[in-house]
């Protein structure tokens, strides 16, 4: 059936999809990283307090992601509202990264933490309603597989706002001129996919409403599944929180760790950041064409092991090569982290996949919202910003190593093979 403007076709929808995702994350939360460095050339905040900006965005996606989680399910418990609109809190979510984004240009410091925290708390509902909704509705036309592009979403927007902050640093820009740039940008992408949510036709509009992850449009529960203790969830939720305190340091302040190692003329500072979301972008490509038979819990030790590498290639040698090496090597597990983890809900609870997609997710957040606080302590406590950075650095890596020990002592304890034996 060919695409009508009220019936959207299944490329549209994912380009769509994917271009929701670069505004939501590549700018709604991961602009702060390249224009940070401008921020502390331009003397509008210093590390400490840009550790707390930081944190006020992770807080405010831990607690968008629990909204989107947990408010539709108390919505469905009052049989006289209507469903919840998924396309139109897509649009909510895209026009408030937007004006947020511009907002940060306004020479009022004290209101950031406020404004970062609500673009944390837009980008969560971006992220949860459009991928949701886009699988749905990818799935209902037969091209499910055209879902994996959409994942390439983040790392293009982290490659686009590195690329535009870089150059914005060779032309000698304010921080408060890159806010301008990257909220037009959004408002300008979002506008090219507002159609797309908004032309949705009744009989197509099947899922449309919440859907608190991805993993829930892409499968459905197993029928007659094996019952897995609650020791075996809490051990995947306490790893997967570890991935995102695991990345966060890096992610956070890529561009000001190079700044601290790197001559001040290397051409090479703003482009590490790029790197980084030129590994996401091919990991979450390579991810979701991964036929897997086996253990996933082996996968994602692996991965956490790649970003482990990749964080201590650019300790063990601070050059160019070494942190270009390390950008892309933490950035291509990103997705895969993810989208294993969420296969690995699906499986221990079956029937119970939202609820426990809300938890690990939650564990997550956490995770990552704790990361740029550590670094603020450590700023104030060890002899210097450099080493304050490599301490960051090393409980990092550490922590991932744990995560992946984690991984590979749940399915010693938990082995897949015995459960599936007990079906």
């Amino acid at each position: 059936m060919s695409a009508s403007p009220d019936r959207p076709s299944a490329f549209a929808i994912a380009v769509a999809g994917m271009v929701a995702l670069a505004v939501a994350m590549g700018i709604g939360r991961f602009a702060f990283t390249p224009i940070l460095p401008m921020m502390l050339h331009d003397g509008v905040v210093d590390l400490r307090g840009a550790s707390w900006l930081a944190s006020a965005n992770y807080l405010g996606y831990l607690t968008g992601a629990l909204l989107c989680t947990f408010v539709p399910l108390l919505w469905s418990r009052l049989p006289r509202l209507p469903p919840i609109d998924g396309p139109m809190l897509v649009r909510v979510g895209l026009a408030g990264t937007g004006v947020l984004t511009l907002a940060m240009a306004l020479p009022f410091a004290t209101l950031w933490p406020v404004l970062r925290f609500l673009a944390g708390v837009a980008s969560a509902m971006v992220f949860v309603f459009s991928s949701g909704w886009c699988l749905t509705q990818l799935a209902l036309r037969g091209r499910a597989a055209l879902g994996g592009a959409m994942f390439a979403g983040p790392g293009a927007g982290i490659v686009a706002s590195g690329l535009l902050a870089s150059a914005m640093v060779a032309w000698h820009g304010s921080s408060a001129e890159a806010w301008l740039v990257f909220g037009v940008l959004a408002c300008i992408l979002s506008a090219s996919v507002w159609r797309i949510f908004k032309t949705v036709a009744p009989e197509h509009a099947a899922g449309a409403g919440a859907t608190p992850s991805p993993a829930h449009a892409a499968a459905a529960p197993i029928a007659g599944a094996t019952v897995h203790s609650h020791g075996e969830v809490a051990t995947l939720a306490f790893a997967y929180g570890i991935s995102g305190f695991g990345y966060i340091v890096t992610a956070t302040f890529l561009p000001v760790i190079a700044r601290t190692a790197l001559p001040a003329d290397s051409p090479w500072l703003d482009l590490f950041w790029p790197i980084f979301g030129a590994g996401v972008i091919l990991g979450a490509l390579l991810a979701t064409r991964v036929r897997v038979s086996g253990d996933l819990r082996f996968l994602l030790a692996g991965a956490y092991l790649v970003q482990a590498v990749g964080i201590a290639i650019g300790l063990a040698a601070p050059t160019a090569a070494g942190f270009a090496l390390g950008s892309f090597l933490l950035g291509l597990p990103f997705t895969a982290i993810t989208y294993f983890a969420l296969q690995e809900v699906r499986r221990l609870r079956p029937h119970q996949v939202a609820a426990t997609t809300g938890l690990v997710t939650a564990l997550w957040s956490i995770g990552q919202t704790a990361g740029p606080p550590m670094v603020a302590v450590l700023l104030r406590r060890t002899a210097g910003v450099g080493a304050a950075f490599t301490l960051s650095l090393v409980i990092a890596a550490a922590t991932l190593v744990l995560g992946a020990l984690v991984f590979l002592a749940s399915s010693r304890l938990w082995p897949r093979n015995a459960a599936s034996a007990k079906r």
